[in-house]
């Protein structure tokens, strides 16, 4: 009776996580298109699911004034602000900044379009709130700004986190699980590639759903071995990653979309993302690997029903966001 409490308890806080959304600290997009006659179109995009703590605003130099009020609008899952501003100057050698990324811990990239074709981006943080702009942007930077953004992107996505969790749990430590990782990795790489190339072209919206019920489906899997059932999937958990690994780079791929890759460094910065993504999975793991050890180092045992109340809760979150996936695609 203790033991099916304290599931049920797990199961009554997965229900209420009601507010639980992937990637709520994607982001946020400052980007500027110098146009003739001294004036910049503006467009400022952060993510409707806010940080805590102080709001992030762009500060721009003190010589740009606007030419109207922001016009706001509410995009899926993004809040966009575009305006126009007339700037003294080149904006070669201004100084930008992004005020509140220190207290939110979160990121903003920017990207500059001057009137000369060149395009110049840069990603700010908590490390590095301000930019003041060169005249191109080195190759060092770009692999930089997106190697951070792919290792953000992969430890704020809930969903896959939760994923590689699953795959944790079902595949015992070893070469099974190197082989296992491997795939979900060789698998997201691909169509991340092909997605963002444009060789592949598939709607956000329902692959989100499917990322959402392949999370579900290993849940199940974990719940089925915990009653002592094994299915074809997780006797051979590698073929399950390879295949739930190609809509989870599609997935990648809409968030990389969404940021957009700099014109003449697109390989580089397509690269350093996915050598991001795969930084912050190993992070991960790692984080994991180590609270296992330290579990083992001590002593401690897992008691009977982790497995069960993991598998259902795992399942549970999952299939809130599925449900939550199919009614936005209404």
């Amino acid at each position: 009776m203790r033991r099916r409490a304290l599931l049920l308890g797990v199961l009554a806080l997965t229900v209420c996580a009601t507010q639980v959304r992937a990637h709520p600290l994607a982001p946020a997009l400052l980007e500027l298109r110098e146009r003739s006659g001294a004036v910049t179109e503006v467009l400022w995009k952060t993510p409707l699911l806010k940080p805590t703590g102080a709001p992030i605003v762009p500060l721009l130099p003190t010589s740009c004034r606007a030419l109207a009020p922001p016009v706001v609008i509410e995009e899926s899952g993004s809040l966009s602000a575009r305006w126009s501003v007339r700037c003294a100057g080149s904006w070669i050698g201004q100084t930008l900044s992004i005020r509140g990324l220190e207290e939110t811990r979160t990121s903003a990239l920017v990207r500059i379009e001057l009137d000369d074709g060149r395009v110049l981006q840069t990603l700010l943080s908590a490390a590095a709130g301000s930019y003041t702009v060169p005249s191109r942007t080195s190759p060092a930077r770009v692999f930089a700004s997106y190697l951070g953004l792919g290792v953000n992107h992969l430890l704020t996505g809930p969903d896959h986190l939760l994923f590689v969790l699953g795959l944790l749990l079902l595949v015992p430590l070893g070469r099974s699980l190197l082989v296992t990782i491997s795939a979900f990795t060789l698998a997201h790489s691909l169509t991340l590639s092909a997605a963002i190339l444009g060789w592949v072209t598939v709607p956000q919206a329902p692959i989100e759903v499917a990322i959402a019920a392949s999370i579900v489906l290993v849940a199940a899997e974990l719940a089925a071995r915990a009653d002592g059932h094994r299915s074809g999937l997780s006797q051979r958990p590698w073929a399950m990653a390879l295949a739930f690994g190609f809509l989870h780079g599609l997935g990648f791929a809409g968030a990389l979309a969404g940021i957009g890759l700099p014109v003449g460094d697109i390989p580089l910065a397509l690269f350093a993302f996915n050598l991001g993504i795969e930084i912050g999975q190993l992070v991960w793991i790692a984080g994991f690997a180590a609270l296992g050890g330290l579990m083992a180092l001590v002593g401690a045992r897992t008691p009977l029903w982790a497995a069960r109340a993991a598998a259902y809760g795992i399942g549970s979150i999952a299939a809130l966001w599925c449900l939550e996936r199919i009614v936005g695609l209404s």
